[in-house]
């Protein structure tokens, strides 16, 4: 009888056990402090920013949508969705063979520019969902958008200050498109590479001194001491002019602040979209006073450069690794000797 009382008593807490399993929230997976998503059951949620989206699972994969920043199409075009988008913006700045292909034979549409979208044809195309990086000037197209029926989704990956965590918005088009194992496994390469490139650089016995952007008008601005290129250059082992900084956004300071800051700098990197240090020079007469520019190397991001569109900006938000991969060629090239750069180009 004893036995038989256990017996149940065990029976009901591994019932209990379940039905709290079952009722518990479903929990958040976090790709980065701006973005997030949960499955629960037949939804599937996710927050970007300050904004909430959620879907039925049976409104997906999506089917059609419409892309209004080239820097989103980096994660279609990884996970090979480039089929799914039927509209696009400012088609000059994609840099994508494919995707330009198919706006040639009309399977992409043109829906407007940065200035001005044509919101007519966007409901016309009746997509699944527009992505976008939220701009508030645009918030009555916006907001016409909805009231036809249209999900807009802000995703503000340009936000992101952690190379992988940027990567990580793949995560999030692969649940989003039916490509969740792709998106997974691309990820996970990516993490490995650049964790692998990240302790090959940790073995260099040199730390360069780096300088990064240019001048705008009398203006520098600088990248903060945690942003996006400040977290590269740290992880390519180099000693960054303003890395005690505490910064996420830009620094601004005039030639004089960042001439005394920049002495015995080695390298100078994401000088612009320069072509030849002559130019820079055209452009700011200033340059040639600076140690770097005289005796150092300077390097622009136009290897992959194509009229109006550059790489960089497009598979470079996804590919953290081959970006890091340039970092550590210029600033310790004996660590990568056979290794030529993918995104960045020496200033002659």
């Amino acid at each position: 009888m004893k036995l038989k009382f256990l017996f149940f008593i065990a029976l009901f807490s591994v019932i209990s056990c379940k039905q709290e399993q079952k009722n518990s929230p479903a929990q958040a997976v976090a790709l980065s402090s701006n973005l997030n998503f949960t499955e629960d059951g037949n939804n599937f949620h996710f927050e970007s920013g300050k904004f909430r989206y959620d879907f039925k699972t049976d409104q997906l994969p999506l089917k059609k949508v419409i892309l209004l920043n080239s820097s989103l199409l980096g994660y279609i075009s990884e996970i090979g969705a480039e089929n799914s988008v039927i509209g696009v913006s400012s088609p000059e700045y994609i840099y994508s063979g494919k995707v330009n292909n198919l706006i040639t034979q009309g399977k992409i549409q043109t829906v407007g520019n940065e200035q001005k979208y044509d919101v007519e044809k966007i409901i016309s195309l009746k997509p699944d969902a527009i992505f976008t990086n939220y701009i508030a000037s645009f918030d009555n197209t916006y907001q016409l958008l909805k009231n036809n029926g249209i999900q807009v989704i802000f995703l503000d990956e340009y936000m992101e200050q952690k190379p992988l965590e940027k990567t990580a918005y793949l995560k999030l088009f692969g649940k989003l498109f039916g490509k969740e194992e792709i998106a997974e496994k691309k990820y996970s390469d990516i993490a490995k590479n650049y964790n692998d490139l990240k302790r090959l650089a940790s073995t260099s016995k040199s730390q360069p001194k780096v300088l990064a952007n240019e001048m705008y008008g009398d203006i520098w601005y600088l990248p903060g001491g945690k942003t996006f290129t400040a977290n590269y250059i740290a992880d390519a082992h180099a000693d960054y002019i303003l890395k005690g900084n505490t910064e996420e956004k830009a620094v601004t300071m005039s030639f004089e602040e960042v001439y005394s800051k920049a002495k015995n700098t080695q390298y100078w990197v994401n000088a612009g979209n320069h072509l030849s240090k002559q130019e820079l020079l055209n452009i700011n007469p200033y340059y040639g006073k600076l140690e770097v520019f005289n005796k150092g190397k300077i390097y622009g991001i136009t290897a992959k450069e194509k009229q109006k569109s550059n790489d960089f900006f497009e598979s470079g938000v996804v590919r953290a690794d081959l970006i890091l991969k340039d970092y550590i060629k210029i600033l310790h090239p004996e660590l990568l000797p056979d290794y030529q750069l993918t995104y960045m180009k020496e200033l002659q």
